[in-house]
C-alpha cells in the first residue's frame, strides 16, 4: 500500500505521464527507438501496423508470428494514467500507422475508447480488437432470468458492435485481421464474399466455416451465373465457384473466371481457397504457380478486396507468397484465420455517440432514489411498481395486503378476476415456489388462493418470510415476453428483450443492447428474436401483431436502467403480456435487485 501511495504522488509531481507499469515498454520501428527490456525476434521490421497490448507476452506472441511489419509497440500494463484509448488517439495523427490492433483485457473508459476509434476511422485507419478474458462465470450466481440470459462477453461484444469496431478470437484471427486490413483497410457495406478456387471440396468447406465464422457470402444473380458459365462451361455458376469444374481441362479459364466474379455486382470482396504450403511438389507448385499468376492478372483489374487463403495451418512455401505478394494478394494460413480476416474488414460504421438524456426530475424519481440509497437486496414489490410507474411503463393495478381478512376488505380495489402473489424479498421467482394464483373469480376463490400460497410457500420455502400478498388485475395476453436489464460497469445497463415466461432461460431466446436505446434499436432488438418472428405473424400462429408498445416500454425501461444502474443491479420483468393485433402490452411481474 505504501509503494502505491508513494507511486501516485510521484505521478502528482512528475511534468510528464507515467507509462505502465507492468509492462514491457514500447518500441518505435518506424524511427528505430526502443524502449524494450528485452531483444525482440529479427524477423521485427517496419511496416503499416501498430499494436497496442495490455500483456507484454502477448505482444510478443503477435510479433513473433506477424508476417508484417510494424510502425509502433505498445505495451500498457496496468494503465496508471496512459490507456490504450491514449495510444488510438496517438496513432490516428501518425503518418506511419494505418493500422491498429489492440489486444485488452479490460476498458476503463468506454467513452474514451470509442472517441479514439471514432478518430482512428475519421482519420482514414483501420483497427481491430482482441479481447481477452471474455468468460461466462458468474452467469449462474444472477437471481434475476435477465442476469442468466448475459455475461461480460456480451457487454464487450456489444460495446465493440456500436463502435464498429471489429473483433477475433485467439492470436492468429488478430495477425489475419491485421494482415487483411493493412491491405485493404475498412470497406463499405455488408461485404458479402464470393469464394473461388480450383478444388470444388475446399471451397465447399470454405462455405462452411464462413457461415460459423459470421461471414456474409454472395448470392449471384442471373447475369452473374451466365457470365461464369460464359467463360466456364459446364459450373453451376453458384457461389462457391469451383473453377476446376469446367468441361475439359483445356477449357479452363481460370482468370476469365475470376474476373467475372469480380465484375458482379453481389461479390464485395473475393477469397480465393488455394494450397500454398511449403511441402508442395515440384510438380504441383509449377502448376499452382500458374494459377495464382492468373489470379494476380485478375487483382489488377479491381479495386475489390482479394485474399488467398491456404487452407491449413502449415507453413508457407515461398514461392507461392513471392508470387501472390507481386500481384498485392495477401496470403493467409488457415480457413477460419483466413475468413476472420476479410471479416475484419466490414465491421460497419462507427455509431456516433449517443444523446444521454439528463437523469429524470420527477420528485417522486428522486425519492426513490434517496429510499433505494441504503437497501441491499431484492426490492419489495411496491418498490419495484412505484419505480415502473414513475418511468410510464405499463403495469398491472395491484395493491399490497398483510393477510386474507384485508384481501377480502380490499379485493374490489381491483375487482374480480383477479391475480394473487406471495409479497416476500426472500423468493425472487414466485410461480416457481406456488406463490401464484390466476383466475380468481370471487371472496371464496380469494380465501382459497391465499391459503394455498401460504402452504404452498411454506412447504417449498420454510426460512422465506412472507410479506404479505400482491393483489393484481387479470391482464388477459396472447404471447409472454421478457424485459430487462444489467448493472454492466463501465459501460451502464445492457437490456434484454425476448421470450418470456417460466421457461426463459430453457429458451434463451433473447436480444442484447446497451442504454439507452431508441425506438429504432428496441424494434431491431424483438426483430432479431423468435418473439419478434412471432409477433410478426409467423405461420398464421397468431395474428400480425404491432410490436410499437413493446418497443416503447423497452426504451422507457432503458431510461430507467440508465438513470438507476448504479442502484438495481437486475431487472426483471417477466413476464411482460402481449395482446394479439394491437400488441398492447402490460407487465404483471417484476423483480429487481439492489
Amino acid at each position: 500500500m505504501e509503494e502505491t501511495q508513494a507511486f501516485r504522488k510521484l505521478s502528482g509531481e512528475l511534468r510528464m505521464n507515467l507509462h505502465g507499469p507492468n509492462c514491457m515498454g514500447l518500441i518505435n520501428c518506424s524511427d528505430g527507438i526502443f524502449l524494450y527490456p528485452a531483444k525482440p525476434t529479427e524477423s521485427l521490421r517496419p511496416g503499416p501496423v501498430s499494436l497496442i497490448a495490455q500483456s507484454g507476452s502477448a505482444a510478443i506472441s503477435v510479433i513473433n508470428s506477424a508476417p508484417f511489419g510494424f510502425a509502433k509497440i505498445v505495451t500498457v500494463g496496468s494503465e496508471f494514467q496512459l490507456t490504450a484509448a491514449d495510444y488510438m488517439h496517438w496513432f490516428a495523427a501518425d503518418d506511419d500507422t494505418k493500422t491498429v490492433g489492440v489486444i485488452l483485457e479490460s476498458i476503463k473508459h468506454p467513452s474514451a475508447f470509442a472517441e479514439a476509434a471514432r478518430r482512428l476511422f475519421d482519420n482514414g485507419k483501420s483497427l481491430v480488437v482482441l479481447n481477452i478474458g471474455r468468460s461466462r462465470t458468474g452467469a449462474a450466481a444472477a437471481r434475476a432470468h435477465t442476469g442468466a440470459l448475459t455475461s461480460d462477453a456480451d457487454t464487450y461484444e456489444l460495446f465493440f458492435r456500436d463502435c464498429g469496431v471489429p473483433v477475433v478470437d485467439d492470436y492468429d484471427e488478430l495477425i489475419a485481421a491485421l494482415q487483411c486490413l493493412a491491405a485493404w483497410g475498412r470497406q463499405p457495406g455488408p461485404g458479402s464474399l464470393a469464394i473461388a478456387g480450383i478444388s470444388g471440396g475446399q471451397t465447399a468447406l470454405a462455405c462452411d466455416v464462413a457461415e460459423t465464422a459470421g461471414v456474409a457470402l454472395a448470392t449471384f444473380g442471373t447475369a452473374t451465373k451466365q457470365s461464369l458459365q460464359d467463360v466456364l462451361p459446364g459450373i453451376p455458376g453458384n457461389n462457391p465457384v469451383d473453377l476446376g469444374a469446367v468441361v475439359g481441362r483445356e477449357t479452363r479459364n481460370n482468370e476469365g473466371g475470376i474476373d467475372a466474379i469480380l465484375a458482379s455486382p453481389e461479390t464485395a470482396a473475393l477469397a480465393l481457397i488455394q494450397d500454398c504450403q511449403a511441402s508442395l511438389n515440384d510438380r504441383s507448385l509449377r502448376y499452382y504457380l500458374s494459377v495464382a499468376d492468373a489470379y494476380c492478372r485478375s487483382a489488377a483489374k479491381t479495386e475489390n478486396p482479394i485474399i488467398a487463403i491456404s487452407p491449413s495451418s502449415q507453413d508457407l512455401h515461398p514461392d507461392m507468397l513471392a508470387a501472390f505478394d507481386e500481384g498485392g494478394i495477401p496470403v493467409i494460413r488457415g480457413l477460419r484465420e483466413g475468413l476472420a480476416g476479410i471479416r475484419s474488414c466490414y465491421a460497419g460504421e462507427l455509431a456516433r455517440p449517443k444523446v444521454q438524456d439528463e437523469p429524470a426530475s420527477k420528485p417522486e424519481i428522486a425519492a426513490l432514489r434517496k429510499e433505494f440509497a441504503d437497501q441491499r437486496g431484492q426490492l419489495s414489490p411496491d418498490q419495484c411498481l412505484r419505480l415502473l410507474r414513475a418511468y410510464d411503463i405499463p403495469v398491472a393495478t395491484s395493491i399490497i395486503v398483510k393477510d386474507s381478512p384485508e384481501a377480502v376488505s380490499r379485493a374490489a380495489e381491483i375487482g374480480f378476476p383477479l391475480v394473487v402473489k406471495v409479497a416476500s424479498r426472500d423468493i425472487a421467482h414466485r410461480s416457481e415456489l406456488g406463490g401464484v394464483v390466476t383466475d380468481v373469480t370471487d371472496v371464496p376463490a380469494l380465501e382459497r388462493a391465499i391459503a394455498a400460497i401460504e402452504k404452498g410457500v411454506g412447504d417449498a420455502a420454510p426460512s422465506a418470510v412472507i410479506d404479505g400478498f400482491e393483489l393484481q388485475t387479470q391482464f388477459d395476453g396472447d404471447l409472454e415476453a421478457v424485459a430487462g436489464f444489467v448493472a454492466a460497469p463501465p459501460f451502464g445497463s445492457k437490456m434484454v428483450v425476448g421470450t418470456g415466461g417460466t421457461l426463459v432461460e430453457l429458451t434463451a431466446d433473447r436480444a442484447l443492447g446497451l442504454a439507452p436505446l431508441d425506438l429504432d434499436e428496441a424494434r431491431d432488438m424483438i426483430a432479431s428474436t423468435v418473439l419478434g418472428t412471432r409477433l410478426s405473424g409467423y405461420r398464421n400462429l397468431m395474428p400480425e401483431t404491432e410490436c410499437r408498445p413493446l418497443a416503447e416500454l423497452l426504451v422507457s425501461l432503458s431510461r430507467l436502467a440508465e438513470d438507476f444502474g448504479d442502484l438495481v443491479t437486475e431487472c426483471d420483468l417477466n413476464p411482460v403480456l402481449v395482446r394479439a393485433g394491437t400488441g398492447d402490452v402490460m407487465a404483471v411481474d417484476v423483480l429487481m435487485v439492489r
